[in-house]
């Protein structure tokens, strides 16, 4: 039998990350916030190079680690990038500037993700990546959905909240609520969906063009 355990450490071991984004983990570990792993910050920077995602958004700034990897695909996309920890977006920041990532290339953004969402342009973004606000994320979704062009796609992590997501005896409020956006997603017609395993699982709906 393959040694599926073996196969996602080797993954997750396989990307070696620039001390920009070693340094931004340390200051995630001491604010204790979870970070996207490599291996799924690698497939972040994969699906935003594959989009050539020019504007995108991001929902949960942490310590800016996703957001890294969400830039390293281009050197002229922009992030819209959301949290309402002012502690947070503070490291986010350093971590941008240790990357050496200019201003202009992001906007930090306070406040709750739907309300900021909301006041944002319709189909004018081309990746929007959701890390935050569990209970929101059927909102968060929605939102989504008219802010992306046609062809763009949203990403959304802990798509397999611990492993939980597939057992259906599991009904804590987490597991139902990234369980009922796979099942939105999938369902949908107006979207084309994947999921990978990476890190906590990633979910991936691409709006139809």
């Amino acid at each position: 039998m393959v040694d599926k355990i073996s196969s996602w450490k080797f993954i997750e071991d396989y990307f070696e990350e620039p001390v920009s984004l070693l340094k931004a983990r340390a200051r995630a570990d001491e604010l204790g916030i979870e970070c996207v792993t490599p291996a799924t910050g690698a497939q972040l920077a994969f699906i935003a190079s594959a989009l050539g995602a020019k504007n995108i958004i991001e929902v949960g700034t942490g310590a800016g680690v996703s957001g890294l990897w969400l830039l390293s695909a281009s050197e002229t996309s922009v992030l819209a990038t959301i949290d309402s920890e002012p502690e947070f977006q503070a490291a986010a920041k350093s971590a941008f500037t240790d990357a050496g990532i200019t201003p202009n290339r992001t906007r930090i953004i306070s406040g709750r993700s739907t309300e900021v969402m909301s006041n944002m342009a319709d189909a004018a973004y081309d990746l929007v990546f959701l890390d935050g606000d569990r209970e929101t994320l059927e909102q968060q979704i929605q939102e989504s959905s008219r802010l992306l062009r046609p062809g763009g796609a949203i990403v959304i992590a802990h798509a397999l909240w611990r492993d939980r997501v597939s057992d259906p005896a599991m009904r804590d409020d987490a597991t139902v609520s990234y369980r009922e956006a796979l099942r939105y997603l999938s369902q949908s017609d107006d979207f084309v969906t994947a999921i990978s395993s990476v890190g906590d699982g990633l979910l991936m709906a691409s709006r139809r063009a």
